[in-house]
């Protein structure tokens, strides 16, 4: 069943019913200020950090699900009803929500009177602009009046819904002309505050939360709506909130518009004010001023849509098929920047409060928009690698605002090293741009204590190197990639932490996927390193190599699959004598990466065991059996009922990782079938089933011991976007950048005849053409660019700034 449908040419997502399976929803901003904003205009908007710099206020886990966020209620004669149908739900009479890159639009309608609402971040703009146009449909004059309602966050959004005893005492606002200024704690230690404007003169306001609503009224039936009147509330030491009242007189068929700006403003401390107790507004003057008109919002708008193809534009694929097109060319990528921007802070799922950003989790964000935003990823890595410390670990966390290393959870996750070094050695693959390596960045964010990149990544792979258990495995630490395999933990009281309980030093338990990743990502380093000029630390970090392969095929290898893991009494994790899970997905797709199995067959029986125990018809579950009972000795991953998350969920992050290992062995049947399996254009029609958003990746998709099989959960804050990027665009379409040029080796499913790749790559474009005339899975014959034959399948860097057109034939060499 389908809620909405895919507007390709308008690069939007239409949701024609409010009542979807679960909020869908869309992220407003690129750049410092961030909105979340859901189909019925839930959700709640920030500056850089959702949790030290939250702008409105929202509650996770309410009832309604989504209750909270920038609504405009009607009060037309004695009806009353909201433009996104939330909070009121009354019938409308017509409904369209369309998410879009960056903006979001509903239109709806009742009793004659048509509204449109456009919520938009412009670029270079630390706000929010809401329009409202109202059309009258009927033969008569109306009036009405127009509700706004925020709910003012004060600013740290834990403290905010915990320190009751505090907060109930500080609200602060102030109001000029049709501007709500709300300064909770500005006169004291903060420079900011945040307001709430209307380009209209206003009838009467709301600032005071229980007066607009009525103490025992929900946002459904606010008292200042019932009675069509604002109160003209102050907030004072109380909840405070933004409310304009603004009476509207249409004559038949006319139309009026009003503009809503949520912004924030930040003032030096020395002209905080303008002479005392009043608040230096200049800078919100300014803002304010920028959107006066509906000529000044439609400018905003064309400007945003610019800015979007020209970032979707870097890569677009033309193939013929409208699902897999609209995945690569438009919603794959806008879910890459997004996940880049927020990392895991800040999703319906995700509150933005417990995460900053992830050291590991931005590592490989970068992956999926590293061709869009160079400038940006390049700064993303030196900010990462800042949290490293000297002896190659790092903060698995840190704040956006503060760029430091978040102490809650600290460090001790062993995987996160060698992420830095793939993220970098993707950056100068498409970038070419080796100089990164000698930046100076510090370790522990300490200035005073420093060492070029090349030096962290050097550190990053000797951590595993001076970190090895029994078996000459990587030590797991608290956790690898998956934070829920705690060998470490052992945890048996409630409340605690799974993931820093325990000992983060333990010398026994061993993680057979960071080996797996250390033969895959470690060469990244050889090459840097020799082209740097380090050829005997290149040899020496390809002997290390080859010892850490030795081991996995020793240790790591289980009969038919890899292993994941030694637990830390040294028992096997993922093996044929494991009652329950005996075989994980992370491994079969990290050493088939790595190469190991190849020769050997090896290879593929570990992926034919995916196949038999982990694939299901909405993708490959994470393990199998399912865990039943609590494992002390595994931690959190058991502590999930089974069927959900890292307790055999089809977790789809590593989805990719056999998608790309399947392209490895030459399998682009299989290849391109496990994509379609988890690519959300192709579960569209099951949205009753799977719940979240068609229109981008969720983390989880419950597996098959759940009762509620196919329904996904954690959307769009997940590695999934940039790794099924990287799946179906490096591997499978095969035009995947390297440190001298484009390689092209696509692996497709042999009936297709070919397609074509719009690249642009180090200031060149480049149109490829791939012709599989052939029908082969794999395989490049000959490659012509310009019409000249040239050897090999890497396109080398003209750096000429002009067009090439490359064929690519695809046959049996």
């Amino acid at each position: 069943m389908k809620f909405g449908y895919f507007d390709d040419k308008q690069k939007e997502y239409v949701i024609t019913s409010p009542r979807t399976p679960y909020p869908w929803i869309n992220y407003l901003g690129c750049e410092d200020f961030f909105g979340i904003i859901s189909n019925t205009s839930g959700g709640y908007c920030f500056y850089r950090d959702a949790r030290l710099r939250r702008i409105t206020r929202y509650r996770y886990n309410n009832i309604p699900m989504d209750s909270g966020g920038r609504y405009f209620y009607i009060r037309d004669g004695e009806d009353y009803w909201a433009p996104s149908w939330q909070p009121v739900k009354k019938e409308l009479d017509r409904y369209e929500c369309r998410h879009g890159m960056g903006y979001t639009k509903i239109s709806s309608q009742r009793g004659n009177l048509r509204v449109n609402h456009l919520a938009l971040v412009p670029l270079g703009f630390n706000g929010e602009v809401h329009r409202l146009i109202f059309t009258n449909l009927s033969n008569e004059t109306k009036d009405f009046s127009v509700f706004s309602f925020i709910e003012f966050c004060l600013w740290n959004s834990l403290d905010d819904m915990t320190n009751f005893q505090r907060n109930y005492s500080t609200g602060e606002v102030e109001i000029e002309g049709s501007v709500i200024y709300h300064k909770t704690e500005y006169r004291e230690r903060r420079n900011h505050f945040s307001f709430f404007s209307v380009n209209h003169e206003i009838d009467g306001f709301d600032t005071d939360l229980d007066s607009f609503l009525g103490m025992y009224n929900g946002l459904e039936a606010p008292k200042s709506v019932l009675k069509g009147v604002c109160s003209n509330s102050i907030a004072s030491g109380w909840r405070p909130c933004g409310s304009h009242q603004v009476n509207l007189r249409l004559e038949p068929g006319e139309e009026k518009s009003l503009i809503y700006i949520i912004g924030y403003v930040e003032n030096a401390e020395k002209e905080k004010f303008i002479s005392p107790g009043v608040i230096n507004k200049q800078k919100a003057y300014e803002m304010i001023d920028r959107f006066k008109s509906d000529e000044d919002v439609d400018y905003a708008v064309i400007e945003l849509c610019n800015y979007w193809d020209k970032l979707l534009g870097v890569y677009q694929l033309r193939c013929g098929n409208e699902k897999l097109e609209r995945m690569v060319n438009i919603w794959n990528q806008y879910q890459c920047m997004t996940t880049f921007n927020m990392s895991r802070s800040a999703s319906y799922f995700e509150s933005g409060v417990g995460r900053g950003m992830g050291f590991r989790d931005s590592s490989q964000d970068l992956l999926g928009v590293v061709h869009q935003i160079p400038s940006r990823a390049r700064q993303r890595l030196l900010d990462i690698a800042a949290t490293q410390f000297k002896d190659g670990s790092a903060y698995h966390q840190y704040q956006p605002l503060t760029k430091q290393g978040n102490h809650d959870i600290g460090s001790g996750f062993n995987d996160d090293p060698l992420w830095l070094i793939l993220g970098t050695a993707a950056y100068i693959k498409e970038t070419g741009d080796l100089g990164i390596l000698d930046e100076q960045v510090p370790y522990n964010c300490d200035p005073e204590d420093c060492g070029n990149l090349l030096e962290h990544l050097k550190a990053s792979f000797d951590h595993v190197v001076k970190n090895k258990g029994p078996h000459g495995l990587p030590l797991i630490g608290r956790a690898d990639w998956n934070d829920c395999l705690n060998l470490n933990c052992h945890s048996t009281t409630a409340d605690e932490s799974f993931q820093t309980t325990g000992t983060a030093d333990g010398r026994i338990a061993e993680s057979v996927l960071i080996a797996g990743m250390f033969v895959a990502i470690g060469p990244e380093l050889v090459e840097m390193l020799e082209r740097k000029g380090e050829t005997g630390n290149a040899e020496r970090a390809r002997h290390e190599i080859e010892t850490m392969r030795r081991a996995i095929l020793e240790y790591g290898y289980d009969g038919e699959w890899f292993l994941r893991a030694y637990d830390a009494f040294g028992n096997k994790v993922g093996s044929h004598e494991c009652k329950e899970g005996k075989i994980f997905i992370e491994t079969q797709g990290y050493c088939i990466m790595a190469g190991i199995g190849l020769e050997d067959g090896k290879a593929l029986s570990a992926l034919n065991s995916v196949k038999k125990w982990l694939e299901t018809d909405h993708g490959i579950m994470i393990h199998q059996p399912a865990f039943t009972k609590y494992y002390t000795n595994l931690g959190e991953c058991s502590s999930y009922p089974p069927g959900y998350k890292e307790n055999a969920g089809i977790f789809c992050h590593n989805n990719p990782w056999i998608i790309i290992a399947e392209t490895i062995v030459g399998r682009g049947n299989r290849a391109f079938d496990l994509y379609c399996k988890i690519a959300p254009a192709w579960r569209e029609e099951i949205s009753e089933i799977h719940r979240a958003e068609p229109y981008v990746y969720s983390q989880m998709i419950a597996g098959e011991d759940a009762p509620r099989y196919g329904e996904a959960k954690n959307s769009w804050l997940t590695g999934t976007a940039a790794w099924n990027y990287v799946a179906i665009t490096q591997a499978i379409l095969g035009i995947k950048p390297d440190y001298d040029g484009l390689k092209i080796s696509p692996c497709i499913p042999e009936k297709w005849s070919g397609f074509t790749v719009i690249r642009h790559f180090r200031g060149d474009t480049y149109e490829i053409t791939i012709d599989n005339s052939a029908h082969v899975q794999r395989g490049i014959k000959r490659l012509e660019i310009d019409g000249k034959e040239i050897e090999g399948n890497i396109i080398p860097v003209f750096g000429d700034g002009e067009k090439h057109k490359v064929c690519a034939y695809m046959g049996q060499i």
